[in-house]
Order: C-alpha cells, then structure tokens, then sequence
C-alpha cells in the first residue's frame, strides 16, 4: 500500500501544471485539510468580521449622512456573519459548507455596505470609497484558505455589484466607470491568480510532505523490520538470544528494583545430533520449527516468553516466582514435545519419541547481583535432567550438592586441582580368577580440597565433566599411572576410566600416545574403561576414536554393563577386551530371579567372546560363586581395598613372596 502510493506521489509531482489531480490524492489532501480548513475559516472570520467592522469610522468621515446607517450594517451582518459560522460549527459542519457560507457572507457583507453608500450625497467620496471593494475580493481570495470555486464566485459577485451599482445607482462618468472598472477587473483577475497559485502550491505542499511521509514510513518499516529480523531465529520464528537477552535483562533491572521474580527455563532437546545423523539435518530443522511453535502455543496460558537459545536449545522466561508454579510451567514443556509424537527410533534409552530435558531456575534473594548466576543455574538444572536419564524436569535447588554454589566451588578447585597436587590415584586389585594372580589394578582418582577434605568421585567426576576439566583430569591419570606403576611393574595392566567427553575431544588418541611414548610403556599394558551410559552416544566420532586407540594395542574394556540401554549396542559395535559387569547383578545373585538374570548376563558376553570381569566380591562365597560361573577376573574388596601407589606396590610383593 505504502509503496503503490508513493509512486502515485511520484507520478502527479512530475505532471505538468495544467494537469488534472489524481482522484485518490486529491481525496487524501481534502481529508488531511478537513479538521484544519474548518477551524481557519472560524477564526478568520472572527477576524473578517473584526477588520469589517473597523472601518465604521471612515464611513463617518467619508460619507458621514449615510454612516449611522452604513455602521449598523456592518454591525448587523457582522453580528449575523459570526452566530452563522458559529452555529454551523456547533454542528460539525463539513469545511466545505463553511468555505461556501463564508463565501456568501463576505459578498453580503460588501452588498450591505454598497447599498447603503450609493445613496450618499457626498458623491465624489462615495465613488471613491467604493474603490474599497477591491479588499473584499481579497478577503475572499486570499484572507480565507476558500477553495478556487467558492473564491472566484465570491469574486464575481462583488465584481458584478460594483459595476450594477455605477450603471443604475451611483451617479458616475464613463470615465469612472471605465478606470475603476478596470481596476476591479484587474484586482479579480490577481486576486483570483494568487488564490489559484497558493492552491496549487499548497497541494504540492501536502504531495511532497506525503512524499516525505512516505518515504520516512519506508524507512521506519525497513527499520522494524531490520530490528525484527535482528532480534528473530530466522529458523523458527522465534526470539533469538539477543532478544531474550534483552528480555532478561529488562526482567532483571524490574527484578532488583521492586522485587518482582521471575524463572528461567531452559530446555533441550534430547539425542538431537543423533535425530540428525539419522534423519538429515532438513528433518532436523523441522523438528526444531514443529517444537518451537508446540511450545509458543502452549506458554500462552503463563504469559510466558520463549527463544530459541542455540542449537537445540530453547528458552523461557515467565513471570513466575513460586517453585510449584515453576515445575507446572516445566512439566507442561516436558509434556507438550512429548504428546507430539515426532518419531525418534534411533535412541537407545527406550523412548521411541523426540523428547527434552528442562531445568528452571527462580529468582531468590541469595542469587546475587548478576544475571548470569541466574541463566548458570538454570543450566545446572538442565544438566541435572540430562544425567538423570533425560526426559525430565529438575528445578534448581541450592540444598542440592550436585547444583548447588558448592559444586561451582568444586568447578573452581578442579582447575587448580593438577598445580596444586589435590588429586591423586589409588588402585584396586584385579584378580584372575583361575590363577589367584593380580593381572591388573584399576586408578581411581581422589580429590580433596584446600583444606584437606575430601570429595567424592560421584561428586566431582559428573562437575569434572560438565565443565571440560575432566579432559586435563584424564591425561594427569593416565600419565601418573603410568608413572607410578607402569614403569616400575613390567606384565601389569592398569585400568584408567575415560568418560565421553575425552572419547570426543579430537586428538585425544594422539596424547595418549605421547603419553605411553614418554612413559616407556606399550599400549596393551593398558585399559581404558568406557562406562556404559546415556551420556556416551555412538556416533562415529567416538568409534573412530576408539578404533584409533585399539590400534595403539590399548585395551578397552566396558565398565558397568547392564546398567544403561546401550551395552548390547557397543558389544555389537565394539570388541572389548574385556565387559565388566556391575556389582548390582553379584548382590542379587542371592535371589532366584537375580541369579537367573546373572546367568544370562554372563552368557550373553561368553557367546559374545569377551573376558569377564565382576565388580564388588567382597566374601569367599561370592568368590566360589565366580569360580563356579568360571568368570575370567574378579575385583571388590575380597581381593583388595584401593590402595596409594605406595601400598599396592607393597601389596603386590607380598603376594608375590606368598606364592
């Protein structure tokens, strides 16, 4: 609309004058002037009628026999001229009926006036002031804003009064007739010039401010649609980050200034790099624009903003304060990508369907004064709900350990862990069964704060990990066991954990080489153990990887089959050297069921032809149990506790001096 009209703007500037107007502008530029010609011609009136008036004494001096009379007129039809406008005004009449009324009034005014003059006997100056009339066809020609019409109407009938007045009335020469007659003709015709000219020049007026208008409409529209486009995903539609940021920090500065809460909600979707490989990244993107507006729609109801934050990862923002409110918000989220049904074969946590993880975090007074502690717990509530097996809600809660300010203390520590000499490796035993010989020992790492407390592994290993620490943590293990053991124990193995986040990071086989390379040691004196877990997803990054190091002659084992839904995947995928089976199936071994379950577990890696390793002996009764099942090795603390490097290698001469 916008652009159509601006080259119709375009187009009538550049007629030439003599041209019609365009119906459409001309509409336009009549509506624009309806509010301001009504009030002009009000007011100048007023004015008019004020001026007319005025001139009452002249006509005392000039043509005093007649000037009571000629003084009352002006009165008269001044008086009536004003309640006219007035009372039309009052009724809201349109500017046209008040330019034709005005019209007819300035030429009354004159033909009251003229009618009573002629009859003066002072005759000479009553010719002469009848040049006087020249004024009221400037009144009506250029006094008020009258349209053309209504002016050069106006301008004739004075021009037509005047000569009716000097043929049948006023007692003059042709000679009069013929000069004054020529100067009411030339006053007509500039007057009515001028009141043409400034016409046309107020249309031209109102076509370059519609120009400018127009053009300035443009740019603000290209504007709002810059700042639109700035501030949109142009995937989804929705919020981009800058918006939401802006947005948070408005929530933020209202926050800290009158004490209104508010949550944040952050929201991934599941296994998502998977649906991508699996699905194409066109689906991909479908999937992100069909849960993005799943959720829009569904906030609707908790007035609720949401964004999308990168990646796969979506954003919401609410005016919510109350924990329980902040978990309905949630778990309407979690239930909303849940109920579209999108299909999601290709992810082993037995869910068929694309689903997300959400954590929210709430305002509260112990936040601090940043925003960025807010959006960081909000994150460690995310990752919460990842770890507890995805597909779920977590809020965040300071009591908790894992999300609470002392894991970011942990986070701060585990950078320093390595200069400052905090962590350290104890080994545990590994026995083969059928020889009573310790074949290998399995690091585990310690840690222990400034003031020498320690932290759990269960603690630190998943903050480790959420961080990116875990990747220096992973090469400081591998190179102290190797130190500590390795070199000084020829035919041992060590066993050093390796979490997901290693098996991803590029080069990662490249360090562990150098490491063995420094040490002296060769690749098949040690294991790696990958835990089996949702958090390890089988994509070819971490294949290739573990490809890479099995050609090293590293041993790779599977720590803790049977407690994820990937195990059956990696031993289809992956020869392990060896499949350690949780602890768990030994303890329930007691039970019929468990036995049975235990049984099958061991058959299925024996088909398989892997070693075996059970977790957690800790009696001579489990110890024949495994003897029994003929299990390849065994560790728990029936062979050995986890021991400093110190009181293994002791440990392990004095089982050598026994045998």
């Amino acid at each position: 609309m916008t652009a159509s009209l601006s080259r119709l703007v375009e187009a009538e500037l550049a007629k030439r004058w003599h041209a019609q107007a365009a119906a459409p502008l001309r509409e336009l530029y009549e509506a624009r002037r309806e509010d301001s010609r009504r009030v002009d011609t009000r007011y100048t009136m007023w004015a008019a009628v004020a001026i007319y008036v005025a001139f009452s004494p002249l006509d005392f001096v000039l043509i005093p026999d007649v000037g009571a009379w000629t003084t009352l007129a002006r009165l008269l039809f001044g008086g009536l001229a004003i309640l006219l406008i007035e009372g039309l005004t009052r009724l809201d009449a349109r500017a046209d009926v008040l330019d034709a009324v005005g019209a007819g009034i300035v030429v009354a005014c004159y033909i009251a006036w003229l009618a009573i003059a002629v009859f003066s006997s002072h005759a000479l100056s009553a010719s002469y002031y009848m040049v006087f009339g020249t004024i009221f066809m400037m009144v009506a020609s250029l006094f008020f804003n009258f349209r053309p019409l209504s002016s050069i109407l106006a301008s004739v009938a004075i021009l037509s009064a005047f000569f009716a007045a000097t043929i049948f009335v006023a007692p003059v020469t042709p000679a009069y007739r013929l000069a004054f007659g020529t100067f009411y003709l030339c006053c007509f015709g500039f007057t009515g010039l001028v009141n043409w000219k400034l016409n046309a020049e107020r249309y031209n007026v109102f076509l370059n401010a519609l120009q400018a208008e127009l053009r300035q409409e443009e740019v603000d529209a290209r504007s709002r649609d810059l700042l639109r486009l700035s501030n949109t995903d142009p995937l989804t539609g929705l919020d981009n980050r800058r918006a939401i940021d802006e947005k948070l920090r408005r929530l933020w500065a209202d926050w800290q200034d009158t004490g209104r809460g508010f949550a944040t909600v952050l929201i991934d979707i599941d296994f998502f790099k998977k649906y991508n490989d699996f699905h194409g990244h066109q689906a991909g993107d479908r999937c992100l624009v069909v849960v993005g507006h799943a959720l829009a729609a569904a906030l609707k109801p908790f007035d609720a903003s949401i964004g999308r934050y990168g990646g796969e990862e979506f954003i919401v923002i609410a005016r919510l304060k109350r924990a329980d409110e902040v978990a309905c918000l949630a778990e309407t989220i979690r239930g909303t990508v849940e109920a579209l049904g999108l299909p999601h074969g290709h992810r082993r946590d037995g869910t068929s369907v694309v689903t997300v993880s959400v954590g929210a975090a709430v305002t509260r007074p112990q936040i601090g004064p940043k925003l960025e502690k807010l959006i960081n717990e909000a994150d460690r509530a995310l990752y919460g709900a990842k770890a507890n097996g995805r597909n779920c809600v977590r809020l965040f809660d300071p009591n908790d350990p894992q999300s609470s300010d002392e894991s970011e203390n942990i986070a701060a520590l585990l950078r320093i862990a390595v200069a400052q000499n905090l962590v350290s490796l104890v080994y545990q035993p590994i026995q083969n069964v059928a020889t009573g010989e310790v074949e290998a020992v399995e690091a585990l790492m310690r840690l222990r704060m400034l003031d020498g407390t320690n932290v759990p592994p269960s603690l630190f290993i998943p903050i480790a990990e959420r961080t990116g620490a875990i990747l220096e943590l992973g090469r400081w293990a591998i190179r102290t066991a190797c130190r500590e053991i390795l070199a000084s124990h020829p035919g041992l193995v060590v066993s050093v954990n390796v979490s997901a986040v290693q098996l991803r990071a590029p080069g990662f086989p490249a360090s562990v080489a150098a490491i063995l390379g420094e040490a002296g040691v060769t690749g098949n004196r040690l294991a790696l153990e990958i835990t089996e877990g949702l958090e390890l997803e089988m994509h070819s990054d971490v294949l290739r990887c573990i490809s890479e190091l099995k050609q090293l002659g590293i041993r790779i084992w599977l720590d803790d089959f049977g407690t994820g839904f990937a195990g059956l995947s990696w031993l289809r995928l992956i020869s392990f050297d060896t499949v350690k089976i949780d602890r768990s199936f030994l303890h329930d071994s007691a039970d019929p069921r468990g036995a049975a379950m235990l049984q099958d577990i061991i058959a299925l890696i024996r088909n398989r032809g892997h070693r075996m390793l059970v977790e957690g002996v800790e009696t001579a009764e489990q110890m024949a149990l495994m003897r029994a099942y003929r299990i390849d090795q065994i560790q728990g603390y029936h062979v050995g506790r986890p021991m400093p490097a110190d009181s293994i290698k002791a440990d392990l001469r004095t089982r050598r001096v026994r045998a």
